[in-house]
């Protein structure tokens, strides 16, 4: 990720210390057997009679779907490898198996039934989504390269003084407010950086040094939630809502940070009031010193013009018709003809996210064009089903999940199940909301899961200080998740019912 970026040196550490893990021996050893454990279950849905599914009218290019979608739980759920390579190897499957440029003898129409288009399946890396996703990482990139990023740090924590409980206020605010554009895992790597002096002013017996380093992934994780952009899954579930062959609630930007902007501040001085409770100061006062200065080029006026161009337009998309997946083109247009942005900073993309996005997205495909979807709608009496089980099980899953494997596969692999499974309930989820609460919910879920240091890797971040046991990561994790769920789907349940979404 951003080499250029305050704290990276944490970043690195973080990969090479999962990197080391998973080459050990002894981590080896058991992915290989969870493997051939994943591989057999894949093989016998591949293969088994299809009445045993009991879906009325099943293909066999919908059979296949079920191991490949199988197949996908059950590598992201275990991690036998990164989760971006097992989205790749959705597609490859997919392409291979299901489409009309798959192997000759294996995807047949007349006898495997309705094949997938390649060219739409290959599409899914190119979705409007994804345009979205690179936007947010040119514009950070561009604030990177030229010290903005910083000064914003400076001008935006100076207000908050040196008493250290305003300064851990502070460091929550512009934690949370950077995870709204940037990268939750860089946002943290610097902030910590930022963070290194103040800890050695802080004594060692005292809690003060405690609360100022979980304040960091408490904010990155929360932050993340106030635009469609703060963090994978909440652009996952825009896509679900906004799909034309789909919801299609054309759901702006403006109106995501709306309702969810509020809902982050409220969730920041609550994390501050637990923080500062938990882990009390006994050093009343801190000095501030962030290193590092602004550019003061043509260059970087460019940034801070476009920057502001830019979220001013995804604020105001209902008003200029101009939707959020276009707008996110303009930085990368306007810093590419420039000169602020190079080749090498394209490097600089986080596309392991961008794959791991674009396999779920290929799934979600591949569940709606193979008809597996509609199938599934009228084999499965979904109509009968609570609308108040669907969203508490789905929040449940969502935050159980995310606190061991990545919220973004997490998202990938339940946003296309709960957008068939709430269409084919209609209005019986009328009472909670409708669909944009569970699946809007299960966002909110995902960045509300931050009990482990294995959680996320902002977390992992703050734990790898040494400043943090993980008893207090769990225990204030797991207070401020579920703070966050109940204040999140409450607020999701009471704008559902106004339909004010």
């Amino acid at each position: 990720m951003f080499h250029s970026f305050q704290g990276f040196h944490l970043v690195e550490a973080y990969h090479q210390m999962r990197l080391d893990k998973r080459f050990h021996p002894t981590t080896v050893f058991k992915k290989g057997i969870e493997l051939v454990i994943i591989l057999l279950v894949t093989l016998f849905l591949w293969n088994a009679p299809i009445d045993m599914f009991g879906i009325e009218g099943l293909t066999i290019v919908q059979q296949r779907i079920i191991a490949i979608f199988a197949f996908a739980t059950l590598m992201w759920i275990f991690e036998v490898v990164p989760s971006w390579a097992t989205s790749v190897a959705i597609i490859g499957l997919l392409l291979l198996f299901t489409s009309d440029s798959g192997i000759k003898f294996m995807v047949n129409p007349d006898k495997v039934g309705t094949l997938l288009s390649y060219k739409a399946v290959m599409a899914t890396f190119a979705d409007p989504v994804i345009m979205l996703f690179i936007g947010g990482f040119i514009l950070a990139i561009a604030a990177t390269k030229t010290g903005l990023d910083a000064q914003l740090a400076k001008v935006l924590l100076k207000p908050f003084g040196t008493k250290s409980e305003n300064v851990l206020l502070g460091f929550l605010l512009i934690t949370g407010l950077f995870s709204m554009f940037v990268s939750n895992t860089a946002t943290a790597a610097m902030m910590l950086t930022f963070l290194t002096p103040v800890f050695k002013q802080l004594p060692p017996e005292g809690k003060g040094r405690i609360a100022m380093a979980l304040s960091i992934p408490v904010a990155a994780n929360l932050g993340g939630m106030g635009t469609p952009i703060g963090t994978p899954p909440n652009t996952i579930a825009l896509k679900y809502l906004n799909d034309p062959e789909g919801l299609n609630l054309n759901l702006g930007f403006g109106e995501w940070m709306m309702f969810m902007f509020p809902l982050v501040i409220v969730l920041m001085f609550i994390s501050w009031f637990l923080l500062k409770k938990m882990f009390p100061f006994t050093q009343k006062t801190v000095e501030l010193k962030i290193e590092g200065e602004m550019k003061k080029d043509i260059r970087t006026y460019i940034v801070i013009v476009t920057f502001f161009v830019t979220v001013a337009l995804w604020l105001l998309d209902t008003v200029t018709g101009i939707n959020s997946y276009t707008v996110a083109l303009i930085p990368f247009v306007v810093f590419s003809l420039t000169g602020v942005i190079d080749k090498r900073d394209l490097e600089e993309i986080n596309w392991s996210v961008i794959w791991m996005v674009a396999g779920g997205f290929a799934l979600g495909y591949a569940l709606n064009a193979s008809g597996l979807a509609a199938n599934a709608v009228e084999s499965i009496p979904f109509g009968d089903f609570s609308p108040v089980f669907i969203l508490i099980i789905s929040g449940l899953i969502c935050y159980g999940l995310s606190n061991f494997i990545s919220n973004s596969a997490t998202a990938a692999l339940l946003m296309p199940i709960l957008a068939f499974v709430c269409g084919a309930m209609g209005d019986s989820l009328a009472p909670i909301g409708g669909t944009p609460t569970v699946l809007i919910g299960v966002a909110i879920a995902a960045s509300s899961a931050m009990v482990l240091p294995i959680s996320t890797p902002p977390n992992a971040l703050a734990f790898a200080t040494n400043l943090v046991q993980q008893k207090d990561m769990a225990k204030i994790g797991l207070i401020i998740g579920i703070i966050s769920m109940l204040l999140g789907y409450g607020m999701l349940y009471l704008i559902g019912t106004m339909h004010i979404i």
